[in-house]
């Protein structure tokens, strides 16, 4: 797909958008912007205009679209800084999207879930754990993107996933899902 979306194919494209759009929102959530959409927009229009640049298989695009995003998520903290906005239409978009109103609560409540949970570890733990399991990269993708060793990163996932598998939020969902969810969490600190 991405060979062919490299190639000029906009419906390779678009399930590359499919597939990985819900991802790199819940990462953007993760990482506090005030308007993860916008930025997630930002990412996408950076990946177009460079795409044809861009070199490597699928796991090397999913990093570099995270690391892009992750730099639009930057460059937007750092612009909301300088100038203080407020939405004015709140909550419009609701409006231009196939997703009917239970969808997107439920969405809203999961994702908002997730972030209230990763917003208990420290800003660090919360990144890799966040590159690490709603991104789906590898460790060594992940200290890439974030600046740092593969051995850091793999300590920070560790701390953070024991902590999110001693929380009491997280095991009574892993209660709901048949008792696995805190082991499982621990395991993806251990893979790579």
């Amino acid at each position: 797909m991405l060979a062919r979306a490299r190639s000029g194919d906009e419906a390779a494209f678009l399930g590359l958008w499919r597939n990985l759009q819900p991802r790199l929102l819940r990462y953007l959530h993760v990482l506090g912007c005030d308007d993860p959409d916008d930025v997630a927009s930002e990412t996408w229009l950076q990946v177009v205009r460079d795409l044809h640049r861009f070199t490597g298989d699928d796991e090397d695009f999913r990093r570099w679209l995270f690391a892009v995003g992750r730099h639009r998520a930057i460059d937007a903290a750092r612009a909301r800084i300088r100038r203080r906005v407020s939405p004015v239409a709140d909550g419009l978009d609701a409006f231009a999207d196939g997703q009917t109103v239970e969808d997107q609560v439920l969405d809203g409540m999961s994702v908002r879930k997730a972030v209230a949970m990763l917003a208990g570890l420290s800003p660090d733990q919360a990144e890799a754990v966040a590159l690490r399991v709603i991104a789906g990269l590898d460790t060594p993708a992940v200290a890439s993107i974030l600046g740092k060793s593969p051995g850091a990163v793999r300590v920070a996932l560790h701390r953070g996933l024991r902590a999110l598998a001693a929380d009491p939020r997280v095991q009574a969902l892993a209660a709901e899902a048949g008792g696995t969810g805190p082991t499982r969490l621990l395991a993806l600190g251990e893979v790579d």
